[in-house]
């Protein structure tokens, strides 16, 4: 049974959360005006489900493609079309735009009629949010989310669930990222809010050993106990070229500096209390608390061209929870199937691993004296035929992994027996026990002279529709198929009485 995952969320966002600094910014009241991004109330009250707002705009983003008929040909039943997208700009909105490394939020729009609309995403766009909102028709959409129409737009409980995993992870980087550098003086070059529920990660000018993983994780997890607040501080852009973007020696930007395609004016600066001021327009929680840090202990690292970069894995909130119950899922049905108790998992595995090279070491060796051994029968058969060019077909069944190995095994054998001198042209086959239509058996066509193993295979390929090819007194091939011996053998024997001839 899935072990059942519950989460307390933060009911309120409190008063002090967004502070605006500027003396002359104001939030925005025309409802005939939109809310630039920035000062939207998806960043101004993260926690903030639902909220009545006003239609800016609506237009149509994907018409609908028409299903195309060819002439003379009759339509059974109607193609599938793609539903169209209409884009819609609000006066403000709880649906936050992707942006800061932050993916777009879903939810919903609920007009008067008392209809529902999906917003799929939203985009920024200049300096506004862009709602991307699916419709059924186009011109049934446009109707509906008229300009100056009062509208409900909201988080439903999955959107909610996203974007609290979403907030959880992105304020868990500012705060990695904020004690990575304090403590060991190490950038974060860039970062990855990845798909739930795999880890995130930052992406560091340098790798760290797992002693300075531990204290990092330590470090920022004290924070996390103290409950540091969280809080952001908004400000007008005015007129003044913004700060560049630091970069390290090697010529790697340390972060991203504002999008040259904003316009909203809005500087926005997240702070974590006495830890880390950092520019961001993604939406955080206001407080650490809840956000346990766990950091996978080793670094990935990755080489370009002109610079080497490691990738730091880590884990909070919700999502930490998730992998928390799926590994201790994971580790519980391996103790089950090992037949011990889950702390004893590592040293049975241990034990099955070395069981596994002795079983196979076995299996080698026996493998090796029963190659000898059919080698030393062929040879025997050798030494009793007076025909000019001794041939030989043998056929087995083997199920194991590498069949074509044990055939090889058996010809390297033969090759140490075999009299110097002495022509021969040798096919031996293997096939499955259990075999359908796609069963593959293998071929290995073995002799003394090159031309006439050559010459077997071309003739395998002809008539047994054999896939192969070879090098000097070897050559290999797959057959696809039931391996009949009425059939293949008899094909086979015909090959080498052509040979031989």
């Amino acid at each position: 049974m899935a072990a059942a995952v519950v989460t307390l969320y933060p009911t309120t966002t409190p008063p002090s959360y967004h502070r605006i600094v500027s003396p002359t910014l104001k939030i925005p009241t025309d409802t005939q005006r939109p809310i630039p991004v920035g000062l939207l109330a998806c960043q101004r009250d993260p926690l903030l489900c639902e909220l009545e707002t006003t239609i800016i705009s609506c237009t149509i983003s994907q018409p609908a493609s028409s299903p195309s008929v060819k002439k003379g040909k009759k339509a059974s039943a109607p193609a599938p079309v793609d539903q169209p997208t209409l884009e819609v700009i609000l006066h403000d909105t709880v649906v936050f735009p992707e942006g800061g490394g932050q993916p777009s939020d879903t939810g919903i729009i609920k007009t008067a009629d008392g209809r529902t609309w999906t917003v799929t995403q939203a985009k920024r766009h200049g300096g506004h949010a862009v709602h991307y909102v699916r419709a059924e028709q186009a011109e049934d959409g446009l109707s509906c989310l008229t300009p100056g129409e009062k509208v409900t737009v909201a988080l439903g409980e999955l959107d909610f669930d996203r974007r609290y995993d979403h907030m959880s992870m992105h304020t868990s980087q500012h705060l990695l990222s904020a004690v990575l550098e304090n403590r060991l003086d190490i950038h974060t070059l860039s970062w990855s809010l990845t798909a739930a529920p795999a880890p995130c990660y930052v992406e560091l000018a340098r790798s760290m050993t797992a002693e300075e993983i531990l204290a990092i994780q330590n470090e920022a997890n004290k924070l996390v106990f103290e409950g540091r607040k969280v809080h952001v501080e908004v400000q007008e852009m005015g007129d003044k070229p913004q700060p560049a973007v630091p970069v390290l020696e090697s010529g790697r930007a340390i972060g991203k500096g504002v999008p040259t395609d904003y316009t909203g004016g809005i500087m926005r600066t997240v702070i974590i209390d006495g830890v880390d001021r950092n520019p961001c327009c993604g939406t955080h929680l206001p407080t650490l608390h809840n956000l346990q840090l766990f950091i996978i202990p080793q670094t990935e690292t990755l080489s370009r061209s002109a610079t080497t970069s490691a990738r730091l894995y880590f884990l909070a909130g919700p999502r930490l929870i998730t992998y928390l119950t799926s590994t201790h899922s994971q580790l519980t049905a391996a103790a089950a199937t090992l037949s011990c108790g889950a702390p004893a998992v590592p040293d049975r595995i241990e034990q099955v691993v070395d069981d596994r090279k002795r079983a196979e070491k076995r299996v080698d060796d026996l493998e090796f004296e029963l190659a000898k051994h059919v080698a030393g029968d062929v040879s025997q058969e050798m030494k009793s035929s007076e025909a000019a060019l001794f041939v030989k077909h043998v056929h087995r069944t083997d199920d194991s992994v590498n069949p074509l190995g044990f055939l090889s095994a058996i010809t390297t054998a033969f090759a140490n027996i075999v009299p110097a001198g002495r022509p021969f042209v040798l096919v031996f086959s293997s096939s499955p026990s259990s075999q359908t239509s796609t069963s593959a058996s293998v071929l290995l066509v073995f002799g003394s002279d090159e031309k006439c193993v050559k010459a077997a295979g071309d003739l395998l390929k002809g008539k047994l529709n054999v896939k192969g090819g070879g090098k000097g007194t070897r050559w290999s091939g797959k057959f696809t198929g039931v391996w009949r011996e009425s059939r293949e053998d008899a094909v086979i024997s015909e090959v080498l009485k052509v040979i031989s001839t």
